[in-house]
């Protein structure tokens, strides 16, 4: 039997909330926006059956993790050093680290910056990207009637003030929209929560509000994340979005650095981000930023959220590639 675990451990002069599962290897596992460490929970059992030691922390600012007040506390490199903390205090040398959504772009940056400490990555839905020419604030479209949503999220107090209102329907209208079952998102009628925002009414009137939770988000966890974000709220998760321009100042100190690791990269057909213009050159430029990449994968049917649509195919993927190293 592989017991699941939560703890809290004070890492990097903060308390970060872990779930740990297994024993052998380390295996790391970041979570995206808005989820949590049980976002992970296919993957950890899995690993821990295979042999391997999962652990996923919630973030800073989520779930039972500690939320800095200081919106300045949100970067990247604040949240690595809260990594490389949790692997001093779990005695673990090194780790295999793999995320989704935020925890992807994380995990793409620790592997860069410390691959002393970090042997190798997986990253679902984000690609690794060049640092971009411009900041992010002046790279994303904002127009009178409507602004990208990482504006959106970016203002202090706006996506929250919308979001915690009724925080199970933002939730449920988040998840659906950005998952596989909204539809193909060549079609201009598919939704996509992670678009425009109109400056009238916000993100969630634009989205529909599905009758029944997808068979991929099972009650129970969603009751479970609901609670998570009713104690937590949303400001520490949107704070990572009040960073963009701030991450994008400091990764010039490490512009150029390429990902030596080996690297595995996994998007599902159905994701969100493969409405952005230029998406896949970005993703057919990416062996030039990581020369050890192993493969690019596109997973048929699935969304943004990968690792819970499509437990199976990011088990087998994950299983495969470390097993390969």
């Amino acid at each position: 039997m592989n017991p699941f675990r939560e703890r809290i451990l004070e890492v990097n002069g903060i308390r970060l909330n872990v779930t740990e599962q297994g024993a052998g290897p380390l295996v790391m596992l970041l979570h995206g926006f808005p989820e949590t460490s049980h976002a992970w929970r296919h993957q950890r059992s899995a690993l821990a059956a295979a042999g391997y030691r999962a652990v996923a922390p919630d973030l800073r600012g989520y779930g039972r993790s500690e939320c800095p007040a200081d919106i300045a506390a949100y970067t990247v490199l604040d949240v690595i050093g809260d990594l490389i903390g949790l692997l001093d205090a779990m005695g673990e040398r090194q780790a295999a680290i793999v995320g989704g959504d935020w925890g992807a772009t994380i995990a793409w940056q620790a592997a860069q910056l410390r691959p002393d400490r970090f042997r190798a990555v997986v990253a679902l839905g984000v690609p690794l990207m060049d640092r971009a020419p411009i900041p992010p604030s002046r790279l994303f479209p904002h127009t009178e009637a409507a602004m990208f949503y990482t504006h959106y999220f970016a203002e202090p107090g706006l996506a929250e003030g919308e979001f915690e209102v009724d925080i199970d329907t933002a939730l449920r209208k988040i998840y659906f929209a950005a998952s596989g079952d909204a539809g193909p998102r060549e079609d201009p009628a598919t939704p996509n929560p992670f678009g425009m925002v109109a400056r009238t009414s916000g993100l969630l009137d634009a989205l529909p509000d599905p009758a029944s939770l997808p068979a991929w988000l099972d009650p129970i966890y969603m009751a479970a994340v609901v609670d998570s974000f009713k104690a937590s709220g949303f400001r520490g998760g949107l704070n990572y979005y009040r960073n963009l321009d701030r991450n994008w100042a400091l990764q010039g100190a490490f512009s150029g650095m390429k990902v030596e690791v080996p690297a595995y990269y996994l998007i599902g057909e159905r994701d969100t981000g493969r409405a952005i213009p230029g998406m896949d050159d970005i993703v057919a430029a990416m062996p030039t930023l990581a020369p050890r990449l192993w493969r690019s994968e596109v997973v048929a049917g699935a969304g943004h959220w990968l690792q819970q649509e499509a437990p199976d195919a990011v088990n087998a993927a994950l299983l495969g590639f470390l097993g390969a190293l």
